[in-house]
């Protein structure tokens, strides 16, 4: 068994961000900013190792140390692609400059969305947030973004690769699908991802499919499935995290049961994991509070993203939500049989692995003891 993990690189100084936000911003901005919204809310939430600079590859390098140490066998970072790259400096001169960086391998996840101005966004605006920069890419012009990956990217022996083919995921899959030009149009991208990889001298290309789109707000379709796998050619399915997916998430405010929605997120991936054609991935949502991208002077009501319920990690569902999926994938082979976290580090959504001054290493000791070969889980 494998177990993955999610990476969020708005952690380090970025040109764009902050031509908009002014020098010196990242995201620790906001969680410095943080405040309780309700009765009981813990905020802020205040990071073990301090607001560190994730671009220098001696502070990747405790990341690393602490992720391969505790059982984790990639990161998986959220990659962006605006006419050019976005916030790539935490894996480019990061990850990729540590001088431990074999100890774990990494992938990417194509985070093909527009990225609106929701760092912190208002009540009144959240629907209607400002779009910085769109998502342009099509079926014309994505070829130089497969050369793009492949060269920087995947022909790294430290690339993550599934029964030796290159791990690559794609997050807004309906927005994919429709930027393409439709299921036949997308089916030649992806084909065409697979030539430029064959072509580089590389053994192949997996290629994964982030089923149920966050920002579509849409319930799972299992006709899509069917025809993503069967007629795009995606080789697996996951989820990004399980916030907001299930009936738990529209039901309760502010707060959500950790064990609750565990509980729902459990019997969908049971029925997925049964159903689909193709391996199904699931994921164990750390925990989740995304109210530090929320404007703090407004009233914490329910609404669109950000203004969402808060929910906890708790360390016996956590573990028992790990157990339960573990087995579950056993029916696949082993290369086949994979856990995403989410996530790493999304501290400004409240869902990450990385110590705080509450929790420490609490929930890394759990998936160390939960991940150790050889013993019995």
């Amino acid at each position: 068994m494998q177990t993955a993990v999610y990476y969020f690189p708005n952690y380090h100084l970025d040109k764009r961000n902050e031509e908009f936000h002014g020098k010196g911003w990242t995201e620790w901005e906001l969680m410095k900013c943080a405040r309780p919204r309700f009765e009981g809310h813990r905020q802020p939430r205040i990071p073990l190792w301090g607001y560190q600079d994730e671009a220098d590859p001696a502070v990747m390098a405790q990341k690393i140390d602490a992720a391969a140490d505790h059982g984790i066998d990639a990161f998986v970072f959220d990659w962006y692609w605006y006419d050019g790259p976005y916030l790539q400096r935490a894996l480019d001169e990061g990850f990729l400059q540590a001088a431990n960086r074999n100890k774990i391998k990494f992938a990417l996840m194509w985070a093909n969305h527009d990225w609106h101005d929701k760092h912190p966004v208002s009540f009144a605006n959240a629907i209607n947030a400002q779009t910085l920069y769109p998502w342009t890419n099509t079926a014309e012009n994505i070829g130089e973004v497969w050369d793009y990956i492949i060269e920087h990217y995947f022909k790294n022996p430290s690339y993550w690769r599934l029964e030796n083919k290159c791990y690559f995921s794609i997050y807004a899959v309906r927005r994919f699908i429709n930027q393409m030009g439709g299921i036949e149009k997308t089916r030649q991208v992806l084909s065409l991802l697979r030539h430029k990889v064959s072509e580089a001298g590389l053994p192949g290309v997996h290629i994964n499919a982030v089923w149920f789109d966050n920002l579509d707000n849409k319930p799972f379709c299992e006709t899509a499935s069917e025809l993503w796998s069967e007629d795009i050619g995606f080789d697996s399915f996951t989820s990004y995290n399980s916030a907001g997916t299930t009936k738990v998430w529209q039901q309760d405010f502010p707060r959500v049961s950790y064990a609750k929605a565990a509980q729902e997120y459990t019997d969908f991936a049971a029925r997925v994991i049964k159903d689909l054609p193709v391996p199904y991935y699931p994921v164990v949502t750390a925990g989740w509070d995304s109210s530090p991208r929320t404007v703090q002077s407004d009233t914490y009501h329910y609404g669109a993203y950000p203004f969402m319920p808060v929910m906890e990690p708790e360390e016996k569902p956590f573990e028992e939500l790990f157990v339960v999926l573990k087995q579950m994938i056993k029916k696949y082979n082993d290369e086949n049989q994979i856990i995403f976290i989410n996530a790493w580090n999304e501290w400004t959504e409240g869902s990450y692995l990385e110590p705080d001054t509450h929790n420490g290493y609490k929930f890394l000791e759990i998936i160390k003891k939960l991940t150790e070969k050889g013993v019995e889980k």
